[in-house]
């Protein structure tokens, strides 16, 4: 899986619940609500304050890992 700022939250979550902690550290902390499972990654790093490069950068490098 590779990550864009396209790609649907609860979509890494489905795919790698291990990615939880960096959703966690940009203070998405209600992952298991439905608003937040269905946010694109660019989504939730406006309402959060984050650079989205850098969570999908962090996020795919962790995804690299798995393969």
């Amino acid at each position: 899986m590779v990550v864009t700022k396209d790609t649907i939250i609860g979509d890494v979550l489905d795919y790698d619940q291990t990615t939880a902690r960096y959703f966690l550290e940009i203070g998405m902390h209600c992952l298991g609500c439905p608003a937040s499972r269905g946010e694109t990654i660019e989504q939730a790093c406006e309402v959060h304050g984050v650079d989205t490069e850098a969570l999908i950068s962090k996020l795919n490098e962790h995804l690299s890992k798995k393969a």
